[in-house]
């Protein structure tokens, strides 16, 4: 290494790409460890996630180093990694886990008990999940790195399609989640709120399931005309509040058997004004009896710029009562990325699921990384994707 740069978060709305410290094999606190690498980063992704701490709508001390959806190459390996060696690309899952512990045996990867100390779960650049150093980089420690990295069987081949395989991280299989906790499976129909990043992978999961119809939800009018381009029904909410009329006039009832919540705690009602629960609501509202709601969207224990007073400390306004007596299903929660992540680098790998293009993958340098940060903000159609060493480009 010769010298380490990252993208550091400054305040409300104000991000930089500035020199930051050589990664080492330290976990949080400063202890040593031996079962961690160092990674060149090949690609690291920009994440609605980070937008929400970037806006200044999480408690995100000034300073971090973000990042959380990293592809990268070993270039040193701790004395007890076994499985992986200096050389491997390898794509590490946005969830940092033991391996160990009882949450991680069971493969809930997302709420692992002892990487955190002060909640169930880690992350790389993030608020409030452990401290770990973000990935938005040109290089990074990832711990534990023979239970976490998924490495490409053939380099070459990887770096071919790398523009692909950099959703593994975060973005697809969380959408690929999302699909699966709605109980997607052949036939069904699905509703998407939102037609960002997320709601397009999780759209792309719906389709490689079988689902009959897929409809995506959305004010962006950019974001649904991708949306259509790519293969999906566009749902304009800009038309009108009524939702269930909206997918009626597409699968000819008010009602779908999967709904899928790729909005989280900063959703907008029809007004325009934000209505934190509004999509929560609406999934219970137009889900069918028995029908099932999965929500990877990013709901947060405490939001310091939410308009409502309750939802400051996360409480929400919900009809509750109206998903209990329809017998529908929720899930929530971080995705454990393991849980899918080999297979959805087998469809990819074999062609059968061309995510990049879905999600309007767009390479940009790392040190534009504040550039890519304002045009996702102001709701640009594509997924922007870091290249902190120019290898992307050739």
């Amino acid at each position: 290494m010769s010298g380490n740069r990252g993208v550091v978060y400054l305040g409300k709305d104000r991000v930089e790409v500035q020199s930051i410290d050589d990664p080492k094999m330290e976990a949080p606190g400063g202890h040593a460890i031996t079962h961690a690498v160092i990674l060149k980063v090949v690609s690291t992704n920009i994440c609605g996630s980070d937008q929400h701490m970037v806006r200044g709508r999480t408690t995100a001390p000034e300073g971090l180093v973000l990042g959380h959806e990293i592809t990268g190459e070993v270039i040193e390996a701790g004395v007890d990694v076994e499985m992986i060696k200096k050389g491997d690309l390898v794509s590490v899952p946005f969830n940092v886990a033991c391996g160990r512990c009882r949450t991680c045996r069971e493969g809930h990867t997302g709420v692992c008990l002892t990487v955190n100390p002060g909640r169930a779960g880690g992350a790389y650049g993030y608020v409030d999940m452990g401290g770990w150093i973000g990935g938005q980089s040109q290089y990074v420690m990832v711990p534990y790195a023979d239970f976490n990295l998924l490495r490409f069987p053939d380099k070459d081949q990887a770096m071919a399609q790398i523009r692909d395989l950099t959703m593994l991280s975060d973005i697809l299989p969380t959408g690929f989640h999302g699909a699966i906790s709605a109980k997607v499976g052949v036939g069904s129909t699905v509703y998407i709120a939102g037609a960002g990043p997320v709601g397009l992978a999780a759209a792309a999961s719906a389709r490689i399931l079988g689902a009959a119809v897929v409809m995506i939800g959305d004010f962006n009018a950019g974001r649904l005309a991708h949306a259509k381009a790519v293969g999906f029904e566009p749902v304009d909410l800009s038309k009108h509040d009524r939702l269930g009329d909206l997918i009626e006039q597409i699968v000819k009832v008010p009602e779908v058997d999967s709904f899928i919540d790729c909005v989280g705690f900063e959703a907008r009602g029809h007004s325009g004004g934000e209505q934190p629960a509004v999509v929560l609501n609406q999934a219970m509202e137009v889900t069918r009896a028995a029908g099932s709601i999965g929500i990877p969207g990013l709901y947060v224990t405490a939001d310091p710029g939410a308009a409502e007073e309750g939802a400051k400390q996360g409480s929400l306004s919900l009809r509750f009562g109206q998903g209990w007596a329809k017998s529908q299903q929720f899930h929530t929660g971080q995705t454990p990325t393991m849980r899918y992540n080999r297979q959805l680098m087998q469809a990819i790998l074999h062609g059968r699921l061309p995510i990049a293009e879905i999600v309007g993958a767009t390479v940009i340098p790392l040190e534009e990384a504040a550039r890519g940060y304002k045009a996702f903000d102001d709701g640009a159609a594509k997924k922007f994707v870091l290249d902190p060493h120019g290898m992307l480009a050739a």
